[in-house]
């Protein structure tokens, strides 16, 4: 399993070029750091601002995971949907596929497992837990770790839940401060495989948008944090420097409206390792 750690490219969907001020801001971030950066055909719509989702999961340097990409979220709205096939097909990626429905949103990779919400069974009926877990275990060639949901966001992505720190170390959200129900019930899925961080905002009112911090986007040794305008920003950024001693952890200012819309850093950007002296072919 490729981890965020190890790549060293981004491809952004070419619709954040409607949020001028984040599109700006990350690029000229990504520039100063010299990490390559390429947009995706065939997204130029402003209805397809994120790229992470229907991408797919890079399983080796060279082989990917290709799944439905079939929310339930965007039922009656298809059309927010890109040509993901086509795009794919475009980057004359090296794929395997699995004919279940996953979102790119609600895989978190570590070297030996994924973490993923149990809305992949909701997204699957007909199928037993026992079997998707299988099918799920097969496709990624290692173990996946199934946490609750959080019923508060109809996405059901595990990226803005909990992000990797080491194989057996993970980073929580920020529950502690607004939901301690799911903070224990996300405690008790984890403990017996990780050690566990938590974000904490120690204000009276924390943002309702710090959610968004632990959905950076991490490259190579770079973690862009979304800039949010709120007091928590400098607070954000002192905590994951702790938790990423050996990363340079940078803000990107303006992130407010583009996480208004549910999505933040890691949700715009596909990161990947791939082979910077040969740019892919892509199709007319």
């Amino acid at each position: 399993m490729i981890c965020d750690y190890q790549t060293n490219k981004v491809y952004l969907a070419e619709g954040i070029k409607h949020y001028e001020t984040v599109a700006h801001n990350l690029l000229l971030a990504l520039y100063n750091e010299g990490i390559e950066t390429e947009f995706l055909r065939r997204t130029e719509s402003w209805k397809h601002i994120w790229a992470r989702d229907y991408m797919p999961i890079q399983l080796t340097k060279t082989r990917f995971l290709l799944y439905r990409y079939a929310p339930d979220y965007l039922k009656g709205y298809e059309d927010y949907i890109p040509p993901y096939q086509t795009i794919c097909r475009g980057l004359r990626l090296k794929v395997k596929e699995t004919p279940l429905i996953i979102d790119g949103g609600n895989v978190v990779k570590f070297n030996n497992c994924v973490v993923m919400t149990d809305k992949v069974l909701k997204e699957n009926p007909g199928y037993t837990e026992g079997y998707i877990r299988k099918q799920l275990e097969e496709a990624f060639g290692c173990e996946v770790v199934l946490i609750p949901w959080d019923r508060y966001e109809m996405f059901g992505h595990a990226d803005g839940m909990v992000r990797a720190i080491g194989d057996y170390y993970i980073l929580m959200n920020n529950y502690c401060d607004f939901d301690k129900d799911l903070q224990k019930s996300l405690k008790d899925a984890l403990s017996g495989r990780f050690s566990i961080a938590e974000l904490h905002y120690d204000v009276p009112r924390p943002s309702r948008l710090s959610w968004a911090y632990l959905n950076f986007l991490q490259v190579n040794n770079c973690i862009f944090v979304p800039g949010l305008g709120v007091r928590e920003d400098e607070k954000a950024i002192e905590q994951l420097q702790e938790y990423y001693p050996h990363h340079k952890v940078i803000l990107i200012p303006g992130c407010q409206e583009l996480v208004k819309e549910g999505g933040a850093l890691n949700c715009v950007s596909w990161n990947i390792l791939g082979n910077l002296q040969e740019k892919p072919k892509e199709e007319a």
